[in-house]
């Protein structure tokens, strides 16, 4: 395995200018006027495994953005990895908040990643972490040294719900027929302590329509007489937490499954200071629900957050105007015993149920996901642990995210096979956010590490 960590050096390079290719489209998959572009990433990344010599290589339609397939199947008596990563990204608004172009890569070093990292939307969420499974794979083949038969799975609408891969995955099941299925969407606890992550928080999310007079009116002729449709959602939502910011909704608790006394025992062992926390994110103090440490609050215990609020007039200068309708877009996490359509619905009836007269409210269920919790006693799980600990020279400690994936839960319902969550970005990365980006030496070492998972893995399968 040796000649492995010099072939990523020697082509560290090359690795990242094809990275750098794939992080030059802009496949918002939330965005129709982006459609060509989702298509033109999963064009490249088929070439890659084409040139790879996998076989069955197809770019499979859905109703939505395509799908990648490919597999290289050496021997059917050995273990099965199904590797699952997306292609799409997240949008780039606001634009102005970007130091350079979003789709314009480039490295540069900061206090995190002084040996650089690589700025670009996607670069870790999903596009840096899931080309390395790809350069993990031609790693072994130069080598000859690959223990597993491989299968990739890459997707275009994972920030948009993974609604047609759940079609694609039941009426594919001997396709993706699998020992263990491999995902690199998560991150680490830092730099230099690696982390698996064991658990995943669900998610639902939806949008709120408030609808007021037939049209926007005049605020000197009509306020004070007429119902403000902005004034009375930003009531609606401050009335979705108590004072000790619980959530409000009739219901929303009934099945959450309290962790146990271990579980709360591992994330105290979790690396963490609070005041660090709130430096690099730039506040003066946390907040949340009341009797639950910050680490709790976000793995562990559900939320639910405005991820966007407009409505009125919102341009340069002033109109004085009181408008018609108000919209806000509002995701809930979920942790396990939460089923993300019930709970889908008690928003919805309770958004329904605190309407006041003078109003109206429609609720639109755009997308979610089930949360998901992975054992710790298998030996996908222990080869993971043991590559980790040969590139990091730490034993990895388990983690539970607040992050969502939300297919993750219906590969273990349909595929009857377990995840492993090798993840290797970092909470600084900015995922989602205005200057995405990813550390090289993450990039490169994730290519090792993942590489080492398969040796270790399949001698552990092996017995």
């Amino acid at each position: 395995m040796k000649n492995l960590s010099n072939y990523i050096k020697t082509n560290s390079e090359r690795f990242l200018t094809e990275l750098f290719e794939l992080l030059k489209i802009p496949s918002i998959s939330a965005l129709k006027e982006n459609s060509p572009d989702t298509r033109l990433a999963a064009e490249l990344i088929k070439k890659h495994l084409v040139d790879l010599g996998l076989s069955n290589c197809e770019i499979c339609e859905t109703p939505g953005h395509p799908i990648v397939y490919g597999e290289k199947i050496i021997d059917a008596n050995l273990p099965t990895v199904l590797v699952y990563g997306h292609y799409d990204v997240q949008p780039v608004d606001p634009l102005n908040l970007w130091d350079k172009d979003p789709f314009k890569p480039y490295i540069k070093k900061t206090k995190v990643h002084p040996e650089g990292a690589i700025f670009a939307r996607g670069a870790c969420d999903d596009k840096g972490q899931m080309f390395m499974h790809i350069k993990a794979l031609e790693t072994m083949l130069e080598h000859g040294d690959l223990p597993c038969n491989v299968k990739f799975m890459i997707e275009g609408e994972e920030e948009v719900g993974s609604d047609n891969l759940e079609i694609f995955v039941k009426e594919n099941k001997e396709k993706l027929s699998n020992d263990i299925i491999l995902v690199s969407d998560t991150g680490m606890i830092s730099k230099t302590i690696p982390s698996i992550t064991t658990g995943l928080r669900g998610l639902s999310y939806m949008e709120v329509e408030i609808t007021g007079p037939n049209r926007d009116l005049h605020s000197g002729h009509y306020g004070g007489t007429v119902a403000n449709p902005i004034n009375i959602l930003a009531s609606m939502i401050a009335s979705l937490h108590d004072s000790n910011n619980k959530i409000t909704i009739p219901g929303f608790y009934d099945k959450v499954l309290e962790s146990s006394e271990e579980e709360k025992k591992a994330s105290s062992r979790i690396p963490f200071n609070l005041d660090e926390f709130e430096e690099s994110i730039g506040i003066n103090s946390v907040h949340g629900e009341t009797g639950y440490s910050t680490i709790e609050r976000q793995s562990i215990r559900p939320a639910l957050d405005v991820n966007g609020i407009w409505g009125g007039y919102t341009e340069e200068g002033s109109k004085t105007v009181l408008p018609s309708k108000a919209y806000a877009k509002i995701s809930m996490r979920l942790v396990p015993g939460q089923n993300w359509r019930e709970i889908s619905s008690l928003f919805s009836q309770h958004i329904k149920n605190i309407t006041p007269n003078g109003v109206s409210s429609k609720v639109t269920e755009h997308h979610g996901g089930e949360p998901y919790v992975a054992p710790t006693n298998t030996i996908g799980f222990q080869a993971a642990s043991k590559a980790y600990q040969e590139v990091f020279n730490l034993k990895p400690i388990p983690t539970r995210d607040g992050g969502s994936i939300p297919i993750i839960a219906l590969f273990e319902k349909e595929l009857n096979s377990k995840t492993i969550l090798m993840g290797f970005g970092l909470d600084s990365d900015a995922i989602h956010s205005p200057n995405e980006h990813y550390g090289v030496s993450n990039f490169l070492m994730g290519i090792e590490t993942i590489s080492k998972f398969y040796f270790h893995y399949s001698k552990l399968f092996r017995g």
